[in-house]
C-alpha cells in the first residue's frame, strides 16, 4: 500500500483534481491519500489557507468579510461543479458561514480548506472520506498522541480500504482543532504512511523531486535521484523548500522510503529519500539560509576556563534562544544565531553575558549560512579546501567554518550580500571539479 500525499498547487482547481485522478489510477496501490487546501493557480492568485486566515482575522475584528468568503466558496463550487460531483460543498459553505462570530475559533476555520478539499476528494475518487479530528489525536499539551491516531487511523482504513484524509490539523480529546506548523499537511502525510506502515510515502509537488541547488540561483542544477534521510534534513533546515523538516523524522523511523514528484509531470522517477544510498557523487547538494547573527564574546584566556562555554550557552537557554554554530579560538567564542528566534532579547543577552562572566560582547549582524551536503564527502581528501578556494578565488570572504565529525556537511558563514553569488560559485565550481 502507497500513501499519497498532494500539495495546494497539486489541488489548485478542478483540472488539477483530474491530474490527481489519473495518479491514483495509474497505480492501484495509491489506496490512501492526503491532500493540501487547494493552493494557488496562478502568481497573482491566493492559497485557499491565506484566504482563511485573512477571513479569521476579519470575523475577530468585526470587519466585513462577505468578499472573502465568496472568494472562497466560489473556489470549491468550481472544483465540484466542473467535476458534476454530488457532494453539496455550497450548502455545507454556507452552514458553516452561518456560524461565523467574533468567537469562531481560528484553528477549525483555517482547517476548513483540507477539510473542503478532502471531501470534494473522496468524492471524485470514489473513497471514503475520514476527518483528520477523528484520527490524528494530540494531547492537550499539543504533541502528537502517536498511539491513539495510529489505532484510530487504523480501524479507519481497515474499514475502508480506500480514504482520503484533509493533512495540517487533527484534534485535542475534547474535540477542539489543533494545527501542525504552517506546511504541516506534509506532516499528516508522513504520519499516515508510518502509522499504516506503508511500502512508501509519495510527495508529490510542482517541482521533479530535489534539485542539487536552488534553480532560482544556480544555473541549471542537475536533479537527485537519489538521497539519504540525513542529507534531506540538512538540505532542508538550511533552506533547500521541499518537505516539511518534520515530515522527514515519522518516516524515517519507521524505515518507509519517500518519493518526491511531481503532478505536472507524473512519469518523472523524482527523487528517493531513504535510509542509505549508494554511488553518487560526494557532493550532493548544496542550500542557504539568511538572517543568522553572531555574539562574539572576548575574554581573555577563557579557553582555559573550565565551564565558560557552558555558562555562556546557558545565558542563551534562558532566553529560549537555539544556537546554530559556536566556533572559537583561544580568547573568543563566537554564537551564531538566527535572528529571528532572538524575540527582541539580543541587548539582555548581551547584558547578562558581560555582567555574568567578565566579558565584553558585539554583534555582528548580516550572515548567511551555506551548507554543501554529501554523504560521500567522508574521507575524501581536498573537499574543504575546494570548497574554500572557489569561494576565495571569487572574492567572497569566508566569516566562519564547521564540518560535523561525520564530514557529511560542510558549512560556511559569509556576509547575506555574497549569499546567491556564492551559492552559484559553489555549484558551477564543484560541477567543473566533478564533485557534483
Amino acid at each position: 500500500m502507497i500513501v499519497t500525499k498532494f500539495g495546494g498547487t497539486s489541488l489548485a482547481d478542478s483540472a488539477q483534481f483530474e491530474k490527481v485522478k489519473k495518479i491514483i489510477e495509474k497505480d492501484g496501490r495509491r489506496r490512501v491519500v492526503v491532500v493540501s487546501a487547494p493552493g494557488k493557480r496562478k502568481s497573482s492568485d491566493n492559497k485557499i489557507t491565506d484566504l482563511l486566515y485573512t477571513l479569521g482575522g476579519h470575523l475577530k475584528y468585526g470587519v466585513p468579510d462577505e468578499t472573502i468568503f465568496a472568494a472562497i466558496k466560489s473556489r470549491f463550487a468550481e472544483i465540484k461543479t466542473a467535476l458534476s460531483l454530488e457532494y453539496d460543498v455550497e450548502g455545507e459553505l454556507d452552514a458553516l458561514a452561518g456560524s461565523f462570530s467574533k468567537t469562531t475559533d481560528q484553528n477549525f476555520l483555517v482547517s476548513r480548506g483540507e477539510y473542503f478539499s478532502a471531501k470534494l476528494m473522496a468524492s471524485f475518487l470514489g473513497f471514503a472520506f475520514v476527518d483528520a479530528a477523528d484520527v490524528m489525536r494530540f494531547n492537550f499539551d499539543g504533541t502528537l498522541d502517536e498511539k491513539e491516531s495510529a489505532r484510530l487511523l487504523k480501524s479507519a482504513f481497515d474499514k475502508y480500504g480506500k480514504i482520503v484524509v484533509p493533512g495540517f490539523y487533527g484534534a485535542y480529546p475534547n474535540g477542539d482543532i489543533n494545527l501542525f506548523s504552517r506546511g504541516g499537511s506534509d506532516i499528516t502525510g508522513a504520519y499516515v504512511a508510518r502509522f499504516l506502515d506503508a511500502e512508501i510515502y509519495e510527495n508529490w509537488t510542482d517541482v521533479s523531486g530535489i534539485f542539487t541547488a536552488d534553480p532560482r540561483v544556480a544555473h541549471d542544477p542537475k536533479p537527485i535521484s537519489r538521497i539519504t534521510y540525513e542529507e534531506l534534513r540538512e538540505l532542508s533546515y538550511m533552506g533547500a523548500n521541499v518537505l516539511h523538516e518534520d515530515s522527514v523524522l515519522p518516516v524515517q523511523e519507521a524505515d518507509i522510503d519517500i518519493n518526491i514528484l511531481n503532478t505536472e509531470d507524473p512519469d518523472n522517477r523524482g527523487t528517493i529519500i531513504t535510509r542509505e544510498a549508494e554511488g553518487g557523487p560526494a557532493v550532493t547538494g548544496i542550500a542557504g539560509k539568511k538572517g543568522f547573527i553572531s555574539f562574539n564574546v572576548h575574554k581573555k584566556h577563557m579557553s582555559g576556563e573550565v565551564g565558560f562555554l557552558r555558562k555562556v550557552l546557558s545565558v542563551f537557554e534562558k532566553y529560549g534562544v537555539s544556537i546554530e554554530h559556536t566556533p572559537s579560538g583561544m580568547d573568543m567564542l563566537s554564537v551564531i544565531v538566527e535572528e529571528g528566534k532572538l524575540k527582541n532579547a539580543a541587548y539582555q543577552i548581551i547584558s547578562e553575558l558581560e555582567s555574568t562572566l567578565g566579558a565584553s560582547v558585539t554583534l555582528e549582524r548580516g550572515l548567511s549560512l551555506i551548507a554543501v551536503v554529501g554523504r560521500n564527502m567522508a574521507g575524501k581528501v581536498g573537499i574543504c579546501s575546494t570548497v574554500f578556494g572557489i569561494l576565495g578565488e571569487n572574492g567572497v570572504n569566508i566569516r566562519l567554518t564547521s564540518q560535523a565529525p561525520d564530514e557529511l556537511t560542510i558549512i560556511v558563514g559569509i556576509a547575506e550580500a555574497d549569499h546567491e553569488k556564492a551559492i552559484a560559485l559553489l555549484y558551477d565550481g564543484l560541477c567543473a571539479g566533478g564533485l557534483i
